[in-house]
């Protein structure tokens, strides 16, 4: 079974377009960022940040990771000549908690990155080096920081036959 996605964009005037998404999902691409306004790189890293984080979540809390605080920053370096691509991302997940695991959180996202995100798996098969990195902040009794690189995904290579 396929599916499939859609969208509509309208444009408002000057370099301003109102997007709407098949599910009825709305935003603005534009160059106003005071009005809101999303580039469409931008939403490219951010679209990488959600596909990786939902993920990474879901996969730690069925893994019974005792998770207080989860946040994802991702940084894109977009080359000057044009296709203006993302030729690097860096996605760092910074992982907190009483309960947190580092081998664990290092395997949630080794399966994010090889596996279940398709945003990744689009970048990493095009033009783009993915490098999927951690920080685990575990609290409590034993408490510790560790930091590190998982893995590197693309450029030109399928995630679902990187090792």
């Amino acid at each position: 079974m396929t599916t499939i996605r859609s969208a509509t964009l309208v444009h408002e005037g000057g370099n301003r377009f109102a997007a709407t998404t098949g599910s009825g999902r709305t935003f603005a691409w534009g160059d106003e960022k005071s009005a809101g306004e999303m580039s469409p790189m931008e939403t490219v890293t951010v679209a990488l940040a959600g596909c990786s984080a939902m993920d990474v979540i879901s996969i730690a809390l069925k893994k019974r990771q005792g998770i207080d605080r989860y946040r994802i920053n991702v940084r894109g370096e977009q080359r000057e000549e044009y296709p203006q691509v993302l030729t690097r991302v860096d996605v760092t997940h910074e992982v907190e908690g009483p309960e947190v695991d580092e081998a664990a959180i290092k395997r949630c996202i080794e399966l994010s990155a090889t596996k279940y995100c398709p945003v990744n798996a689009m970048l990493s098969a095009g033009a783009t080096e993915v490098h999927h990195r951690y920080v685990v902040r575990k609290t409590g009794v034993d408490a510790f920081e560790s930091e590190g690189e998982v893995l590197v995904t693309g450029p030109y290579r399928r995630p679902d036959i990187v090792t």
